[in-house]
């Protein structure tokens, strides 16, 4: 009846307990929500490997989830989204997929799992498929992307942040390929009620952990959207300038140094901004990475296939505001500088 199918691997992590645990959750969620309002309709615009993950694992939980696709959709028709994951299990399932934002289900909320270089072409879908009073979440990496998308949204949407704590990737379409983690922690950014802000933030991380992924509630967006930069400077960059996945960054001692001196930019280009981050968080993450299976970054993914990088919210508006506060990156700006070259040069002629 739930329209998917587990391998037999999946028993050491996917137990009947655990997944009944979530059914239960998400049953609670419905009585929470009222006896007279219909359970959340979820959308996925962006299905790639973050939108995919979430929106697989929020299917399988029993969400009413709908899959806007554009150039997987026939082959998600044809065979459903498939997950090999390390943490979960093996998935395959039936979704609800769509070619058009027009032909989906108003959702109640819409969850962005594209790059933030694709949200002027995204804007006009999200609108499209949102019910009223939609939440929206960008599921996206870098600083000042609520700011670029909130103008081409209703005034009566709410725009929620998302940070995705995550090694995963596209392997063929509709596959997608988990080796860990898998946190995503959420933040509120604007709307027509701010005062209820941190009640919708609780309700967006109560569908995830609903579906078994852990998810927390984080009062300071602008804050947490700088934390995430210290992962995602250094290591994007790194692999793309470089050539190389986390594994041999962490082996050499001069890469090594190279990633705490940028992690350290980010740190104080965060406090000068007014968001000091916590004592010794850089190590913590720094530590976390050398603990984690090899991981080729999403930035090299994308340059690998010519698509654009993420270089405006990942470098150069966190130069530009760091900049505006009086402190300066220069590794930070040599490296914007150099990743520009390459994107420049890698476009398809």
């Amino acid at each position: 009846m739930w329209g998917f199918y587990l391998s037999e691997g999946v028993a050491r992590e996917w137990t009947a307990q655990r997944y009944v645990t979530c059914v239960k959750r998400v049953l609670t969620l419905y009585l929470e929500i009222g006896m007279h309002s219909h359970p959340p309709r979820i959308g996925i615009i962006g299905s790639g490997a973050i939108g995919g993950f979430y929106g697989l694992m929020l299917a399988r939980a029993g969400f009413d989830v709908h899959f806007l696709l554009r150039s997987e959709y026939q082959a998600v028709c044809e065979r459903g989204l498939s997950l090999d994951s390390a943490v979960h299990g093996a998935l395959h399932m039936r979704v609800q997929a769509y070619v058009s934002a027009a032909a989906m289900p108003p959702c109640d909320w819409l969850l962005i799992g594209a790059k933030a270089t694709s949200n002027e072409q995204l804007a006009p879908l999200i609108v499209q498929a949102a019910a009223p009073g939609a939440k929206v979440v960008l599921l996206q990496n870098g600083l000042g992307v609520e700011e670029q998308l909130r103008p081409a949204l209703r005034s009566d949407m709410h725009l929620l942040g998302g940070l995705c704590f995550i090694c995963v990737n596209r392997q063929a379409p509709g596959v997608i390929r988990h080796q860990a983690l898998g946190a995503v922690n959420l933040g509120y950014h604007s709307g027509p009620a701010t005062d209820c802000g941190i009640a919708l933030v609780n309700e967006g991380a109560g569908l995830f952990q609903a579906a078994g992924i852990d998810s927390q509630a984080m009062p300071n967006l602008a804050l947490a959207r700088w934390q995430k930069l210290v992962w995602n400077v250094p290591y994007n960059g790194l692999s793309v300038l470089l050539g190389a996945s986390t594994s041999p960054l962490m082996a050499d001692s001069n890469s090594r140094e190279l990633i705490q001196a940028l992690m350290a930019e980010v740190v104080q280009g965060a406090a000068a901004c007014g968001h000091v981050l916590p004592e010794g968080y850089a190590e913590h993450l720094f530590q976390v990475t050398e603990r984690m299976p090899d991981y080729w970054p999403s930035m090299y993914h994308d340059h690998v296939h010519k698509r654009p990088l993420e270089l405006g919210a990942i470098y150069a508006e966190p130069l530009a505001r760091a900049r505006a506060a009086g402190c300066s990156m220069p590794r930070i700006e040599m490296l914007y500088q150099a990743l520009s070259f390459i994107d420049s040069s890698n476009r398809p002629t």
